[in-house]
């Protein structure tokens, strides 16, 4: 049996034309009938168009619409559509799950035509909707005739896109083309698809309809476990091959060693970073701001295939967004005011045959999105000021602290540029939730600023360990870095004590939620404040665009702020 979701049936729009009743029951025109809904949109049936033109009072003409027995609701399979047309049906009507008419499928439909003419030569089994890979059938032509559901999650474009068209035009370099002109079948073998930047592990054979060769059947799987699976699931399942044992755990390459920690999650992080690393695939690291996101980018670098090529790092957050076009593609002589002689190149130029880090991902803005998009699908870019393209080969690695997942389901960021960047999410654990590596980052960070700062060994006593632990940090290792530097330059004796934390370690040992009276004026206490809640916004959201948006002032009030205090960031 054919199964293709109905969804990706190209849906007609019905004729145009509306008439309405005076009860409110609306009539939308069809060709000889018309379609009668009522004021909800459900679908009551249909009446010959030619009543309408005649002087039949209302009650009559409702007694006189016929229920439709071609339709068909959306979410069905398409097998019952097709057996619709093959009953030489014209037309099947389509409802939603609350009967509302959504629209029509012709006859006429190039991919309905093609579905019926190849039900009776293939055999296309319900099962390859429940399993797990992706499923893809050429005929003998090279067109495709059948994708499974698991192809739209695996490969990230929907199966209508493709359904019909020649193999050679969507991938000219497939196996499939090689399978099908006589090469020997393909079996458990990696291939990356270059029109979608996915690496898959595959098979590929041919299939025979009494002796005499129809297709060729095409089975694979994402080599890093499949997007549907969801995120959580994708991370446990790709550090578990990684982590079999614990002496697998302890074996990660030489550029992680300067990453500190010990917990079982951030390890189960670093794993999965560190088992895509001589690999071309896509990276998105996730976690709050502050949690090393751009350390562990630059590991994955530095032990990667690319690692003797460039690595750019943009963070889109910082550069405006009417300059962030050409900070990543370049621009020509010419091209605006203030344009260099002879143009400049762009961070993806820059990157070429290397690797780019686009940090702050999420604060893109949609049409800054769509540029993404092109350049990830096309492998090439346009400077701003030409119309001339540009190839590139260009690992791509991104990171953010936005719920990119609600931002899709609220139209903030596409669904198509998400799919493309999360290929291989990588989430990072905040601070507060791996309390137990605080002493070893610390030990780490002691001995970072007293060499930088000329300072003999410090340790700090078990009351400060105490308070640096019960602390939530909410800008988790950035803030936990300042904290231990501003101890350490403090410090004249050998032990951090309390008395060498920043105030407000002081104020939250006593009484968090207290000001401290010192007998200080009252304008000096709230320019203390001020000064103390800009550096921790600073601290917690890592720019100043977020930082002014969480303490709710000004962009004008907060330079002033930071000249006033004299707050060099």
């Amino acid at each position: 049996m054919i199964n293709v979701p109905l969804e990706l049936l190209p849906v007609l729009k019905l004729l145009p034309g509306e008439y309405i009743f005076n009860d409110g029951a609306e009539v939308l025109a069809g060709q000889d009938n018309a379609l009668v809904v009522d004021e909800k949109g459900c679908f009551l049936g249909k009446i010959p168009i030619s009543f309408l033109n005649e002087d039949i009072p209302i009650r009559k003409l409702h007694s006189l619409v016929e229920p439709v027995q071609e339709t068909i609701q959306q979410n069905e399979n398409a097998v019952e559509l097709i057996e619709h047309f093959k009953n030489k049906e014209k037309v099947v009507y389509v409802t939603n799950w609350e009967n509302k008419l959504i629209g029509a499928v012709s006859s006429d439909s190039r991919v309905i035509s093609m579905l019926i003419k190849m039900k009776d030569n293939f055999l296309f089994p319900n099962i390859f909707d429940a399993i797990y890979e992706a499923v893809l059938i050429i005929d003998i032509s090279g067109s495709i005739v059948y994708v499974n559901h698991a192809y739209t999650n695996i490969v990230g474009i929907s199966g209508w896109k493709i359904l019909g068209r020649k193999m050679s035009e969507v991938e000219p370099h497939s196996s499939c083309l090689k399978v099908l002109k006589g090469h020997s079948p393909v079996i458990n073998k990696r291939y990356f698809i270059e029109s979608v930047g996915v690496e898959v592990l595959a098979n590929i054979i041919p299939f025979y309809v009494n002796g005499k060769l129809e297709g060729v059947v095409s089975m694979f799987r994402n080599v890093y476990e499949t997007i549907n699976l969801g995120h959580e699931l994708q991370r446990m399942r790709g550090v578990a091959e990684y982590l079999h044992n614990e002496e697998a755990e302890n074996k990660l390459p030489e550029a992680f060693d300067k990453i500190v920690g010990n917990n079982r999650h951030f390890r189960q992080a670093l794993a999965l970073a560190a088992n895509v690393c001589n690999t071309n695939a896509t990276v998105m690291l996730r976690g709050d701001s502050g949690t090393g996101k751009e350390v562990l980018a630059e590991a994955i670098q530095k032990s990667s295939l690319r690692k003797d090529c460039p690595f750019i790092k943009v963070n889109c957050a910082s550069i405006p967004e009417n300059l962030l076009e050409s900070e990543l593609f370049g621009y020509e002589e010419g091209a605006f005011t203030g344009a260099k002689r002879g143009g400049k190149k762009g961070k993806f130029e820059l990157a070429h045959k290397g690797t780019i880090f686009l940090d702050e991902v999420g604060d893109m803005s949609l049409a800054m999105q769509a540029k993404l998009l092109r350049v990830l699908q096309e492998k090439e870019i346009e400077r701003v000021g030409s119309s001339r393209t540009i190839p590139v080969d260009v690992r791509v690695i991104s990171a953010t602290n936005k719920d990119l997942e609600t931002m899709v389901l609220q139209k903030q960021f596409r669904d198509d540029l998400y799919y493309r960047l999360n290929v291989i999410p990588i989430f990072l654990p905040p601070l507060r939730r791996r309390k137990d590596d605080i002493p070893l980052l610390v030990e780490r960070f002691l001995g970072l600023y007293c060499k930088e700062h000329g300072k003999d060994k410090v340790i700090v006593s078990s009351e400060v360990m105490n308070i640096l632990i019960d602390y939530d940090w909410p800008g988790n290792i950035r803030e936990l870095k300042n904290v231990i530097e501003h101890a350490v330059i403090l410090c004249a004796w050998g032990v951090v004590t309390v008395e060498h934390l920043p105030i407000f370690f002081k104020k939250h040992k006593n009484n968090p939620s207290a000001p401290e009276w010192d007998k200080e004026s009252l304008s000096e206490m709230v320019e203390q404040l001020e000064k103390e809640a800009i550096a921790r916004a600073l601290r917690k959201y890592g720019n100043k665009s977020d930082a002014i948006k969480a303490l709710g002032i000004s962009r004008r009030s907060f330079y002033l702020k930071l000249k006033k205090y004299q707050m060099f960031v």
